[in-house]
């Protein structure tokens, strides 16, 4: 924390002691409701000279001109302009008036007028104080500046960095705007178990918890999709879920183990239907909330015209890596990677070695809105091979500022291909396989197409940030030794 936050300094004396001077005037330090005419934005797009409202917010700024005061006060909607005149509203309504600090919540009354400089203003009646704030704001109101005390207190990044705050508006905007874009296609939205016995759908290590009442191992979700596709199982044909995953794995700079997750499944379509509904998702959400389809960092702008671009996963291996890649020896192969740069792991096999180049070469490098397809059966064993090749999937990844935002899917609906793959994929693990899932399965599921989206991500890449930790309110920091 900072230093304000931990010590009893003279600040915060100073603003006990004003709290007590208060109190001793009958103003309750920590008051009540206070009936607004509506909020500071409201406000201003309805200016009105004369007009009499009542407004609250937290004040931010606080300018003394003697036997006058101009002060800011912010409601979270907008900054508003007040005036305080010692002869409108009394010498002891304004002597109390001159023991509030920045950072106290108060109600105000009055009249809207509009001052020689142009500024909208409140001219105040009476003024109420609803909360005082016993610490002061960062840097007298110029902004949290440590990124460590911005993570940690969010409230005061939010508080002091009007960047920060608009960020999270426009995650607000773009959740609302995906349920709304989904909402009109005739999409359900349900709600499956984020505690389960089995953590299936992805491959991570899950967070395991112990439940008490049945005496059994649970664990956090990693992902919905085994749920949502009983539900296309159950009749229903357009079902999406957004909500929290959970994986129990490392933290940097696109990881967060908490993370936002769209996944969706629509019967009676396939990948390239998915292709459709998030190029039309994403320009819309751009359009709507950012009001261009040119977003992103200045120094790495993303250009989201359509078409986008599509490459098949081998074209992109054998681009980086020579025409010969897939004809070399996994030995020349290694060698090959590590004259790259990368550290290989002595137990990888030629696909395993080929996903690592994808992963740590290519990928990164796809700033542009780009379709990866056609990736290997092995690495995604819940889709449907391609027909004309069975050691490929019929999927895309889609890959935006060099990060996987989109992975979607034809997915797979024979019961008994699916036992062998999930099989084939635990090993020796036999018990990690979701019998009932397979039992599911073998009651009937239709053709689907399906798809997740990583909320987090896509709200990186549209406001051009660098950390996921920046579009997360409250991300996960390593505890303060």
């Amino acid at each position: 924390m900072t230093e304000i936050a931990t010590s009893d300094n003279e600040y915060r004396q100073q603003r006990l002691a004003n709290m007590e001077a208060l109190k001793s005037l009958g103003y309750e330090p920590f008051g009540h409701a206070f009936a607004r005419t509506a909020r500071l934005s409201e406000i201003r797009s309805g200016f009105e000279a004369g007009k009499k409202v009542a407004v609250a917010g937290r004040l931010t700024t606080i300018r003394d001109m003697g036997k006058s005061i101009f002060a800011d006060v912010n409601d979270g909607s907008d900054r508003f302009q007040i005036y305080v005149q010692k002869k409108a509203i009394g010498d002891d309504v304004f002597a109390a008036f001159k023991l509030l600090d920045i950072g106290d919540f108060i109600g105000v009354k009055g009249d809207l007028f509009v001052t020689r400089t142009e500024e909208p203003t409140i001219k105040i009646e009476t003024w109420t104080l609803l909360s005082k704030a016993l610490l002061p704001l960062p840097e007298k109101w110029h902004g949290l500046k440590d990124v460590e005390s911005r993570y940690r207190q969010r409230y005061l990044d939010l508080i002091s960095n009007p960047d920060s705050r608009e960020i999270f508006n426009k995650r607000i905007a773009t959740i609302r705007e995906i349920r709304t874009f989904l909402s009109d296609r005739g999409f359900y939205e349900v709600e499956t178990p984020m505690m389960q016995q089995q953590a299936g759908g992805a491959a991570a290590r899950p967070f395991a918890t112990h439940y008490t009442a049945l005496n059994t191992e649970m664990y956090l979700r990693i992902a919905p999709e085994l749920y949502l596709k009983r539900l296309l199982v159950g009749g229903f044909d357009k079902v999406f879920e957004l909500n929290r995953n959970f994986r129990n794995e490392g933290l940097d700079r696109t990881h967060n183990p908490e993370f936002t997750m769209l996944e969706l499944y629509e019967a009676y379509t396939d990948v390239s239907g998915m292709r459709e509904l998030i190029q039309g998702m994403i320009t819309h959400v751009a359009e709507t909330v950012y009001g261009t389809l040119k977003v992103g960092a200045e120094a790495h702008p993303v250009d989201l015209t359509l078409p986008w671009r599509e490459a098949t996963y081998r074209d992109l291996i054998v681009e980086r890596m020579g025409d010969d890649w897939y004809t070399l020896s996994l030995d020349n192969a290694k060698v090959r990677a590590e004259a790259e740069g990368l550290d290989l792991d002595p137990s990888w096999d030629m696909p395993m070695l080929t996903h690592e180049v994808y992963e740590k070469l290519i990928e990164k490098t796809l700033q542009q809105p780009t379709f990866v397809t056609r990736l290997p059966a092995q690495l995604v064993p819940l889709a449907k091979v391609c027909p004309d090749d069975p050691s490929v999937v019929d999927v895309f990844e889609l890959v935006i500022g060099g990060q996987e935002v989109a992975p979607a899917y034809t997915e797979m609906n024979d019961p008994l291909e699916q036992r062998s793959r999930l099989s084939s994929q635990a090993g020796e693990d036999a018990e990690k396989i979701d019998e009932d899932f397979l039992t599911a399965l073998e009651h009937g599921m239709p053709p689907a197409g399906g798809m997740g989206v990583g909320i987090d991500r896509l709200v990186m890449i549209l406001s051009g940030v660098d950390a996921i930790r920046d579009v997360i309110l409250f991300p996960q920091l390593k505890p303060r030794d």
